[in-house]
C-alpha cells in the first residue's frame, strides 16, 4: 500500500508536521485557536527542551512566520497569540519526540532519500532564484531545510518499518464498516442532464435582459418544432459544455444553482424546460436519464475502507508512540 508522503516546503519550514499525511498530534490534539496574525514577540531562547535537547527560539519564530502567512492566521482573535505560539510550541515539541524515537532506526540510502526529497521540492520553483528566495522569506538556508528532510526521512522509515507493518486490516473489518455506515456507500439520485445557456453579463442592461431571453424563447420554439438540440447548443450555448451539445453529465442536488436544479428534477427523460433564468443567464434544459438514489456494492469500495482504515490506525499508532514518549521523556517549556 502506498501512502501520501509529499513534503511541503512550507511544513517543512514551520516544522509542525511530521509526515505527509501522518500528523503526530499527541502534545496537542485541538485544533489551533481558530483566529489575526500573530504578532512576533519576544521569546525566550530556547524555548523548550525536550530530554536536554533544546528547541531554539529561532526554530518557533519560523513556525510563526509560516503560521502567519497561512489562511489561519487571519482567524486569530486578538488577544489569542499566545495560545497560537503554545498550539506550535507542543507540536515541535512532538516533532522533537519522534524524531528522537525514530532516530534509533537505521535508515536505508539515507542521504539519497535526503536529496531526492531535497530536489522534488526545489522543482516546484521555476528557478534556482526563486528557490533561494522562498528559503529566504522562511528565514531558512539551503542547509536548514536539508536538515529539515533528513529528520523527515528519518521519521518516515520509523513509520515504515515499525508502524505500518503492524497496522492490518481483515477483510472482516472493513465488511463491518461498510455494514455500519449505510449512508457513506449510498450513491444519491443524479441526472443527466443538457443545456443551451444563452449568457447575460452581470451589468446587463434590461434591454440586454430582454434581448437574450427572447433568443432563449426563440431557441426553445425551434426546439419544439424538431430542432437538434445538440446543434443548437453547439452553434449558440455560451456554456463550455456546447462542445458537447449541452451535455452537462451526471449531478445530484447541490451541484446546481437552485434554479437551474429545480427545473431540471421536476422533468421526465426527454423533456424540455421553458426558459429558466439564473445569475448566468437564460437556460434551456434537456433531460436526458434520472438514476434513483442506489447503495454501492461492497466489492466497488472494500480497498478504498481497508486503506481509510489502515490510515487510520497508522495515526493512532502515530499518537500512541507520542503519548508513550511523552511520559517517559523530560519536557522543559520556557515560554510562558
Amino acid at each position: 500500500m502506498m501512502f501520501n508522503r509529499g513534503i511541503s516546503i512550507a511544513v517543512l519550514m514551520a516544522t509542525v508536521t511530521i509526515v505527509g499525511n501522518y500528523k503526530a498530534e499527541a502534545a496537542d490534539k485541538k485544533n489551533p485557536p481558530a483566529a489575526t496574525a500573530t504578532k512576533k514577540a519576544t521569546l525566550p531562547d530556547p524555548v523548550a527542551k525536550v530530554n536536554s535537547v533544546a528547541i531554539p527560539a529561532s526554530d518557533l519564530q519560523k513556525a510563526l512566520n509560516a503560521f502567519n502567512k497561512s489562511p489561519s492566521a487571519a482567524q486569530v482573535p486578538p488577544g489569542k497569540e499566545k495560545e497560537v505560539q503554545l498550539f506550535l510550541l507542543n507540536q515541535m515539541l512532538g516533532a522533537e519526540l519522534m524524531y528522537q524515537v525514530s532516530n534509533k532506526t537505521v535508515v536505508k540510502d539515507q542521504s539519497k532519500k535526503v536529496d531526492d526529497a531535497f530536489g522534488k521540492i526545489k522543482s516546484r520553483f521555476k528557478t534556482d532564484d526563486e528557490f533561494k528566495k522562498g528559503l529566504q522569506e522562511q528565514g531558512l538556508t539551503e542547509k536548514d531545510l536539508l536538515e529539515l528532510i533528513r529528520r523527515n526521512v528519518i521519521i518516515e522509515n520509523y513509520i515504515e518499518q515499525e508502524i505500518l507493518p503492524k497496522q492490518q486490516v481483515t477483510d472482516t473489518e472493513a465488511k463491518d464498516f461498510y455494514d455500519k455506515n449505510p449512508e457513506t456507500f449510498t450513491q444519491p439520485e443524479q441526472i443527466r442532464a443538457s443545456h443551451i445557456l444563452i449568457t447575460v453579463d452581470a451589468k446587463a442592461t434590461d434591454a440586454d435582459k430582454k434581448k437574450a431571453k427572447e433568443k432563449a424563447e426563440s431557441l426553445l420554439k425551434q426546439l419544439k418544432s424538431g430542432a437538434d438540440f445538440a446543434k443548437l447548443a453547439q452553434e449558440n450555448s455560451g456554456c463550455p459544455s456546447s462542445k458537447q451539445g449541452g451535455d452537462l453529465g451526471y449531478f445530484g442536488k447541490g451541484q446546481m444553482v437552485k434554479p437551474f436544479e429545480d427545473a431540471a428534477i421536476a422533468l421526465k427523460p426527454g423533456e424540455l424546460s421553458a426558459v429558466v433564468e439564473t445569475q448566468f443567464g437564460y437556460h434551456i434544459i434537456k433531460l436526458i436519464e434520472k438514476k434513483p438514489a442506489s447503495k454501492i456494492a461492497f466489492a466497488d469500495v472494500k480497498l478504498k475502507i481497508i486503506d481509510n482504515i489502515k490510515r487510520k490506525k497508522v495515526s493512532e499508532a502515530i499518537n500512541a508512540t507520542l503519548e508513550d514518549a511523552r511520559k517517559k521523556a523530560k519536557i522543559e517549556i520556557f515560554l510562558k
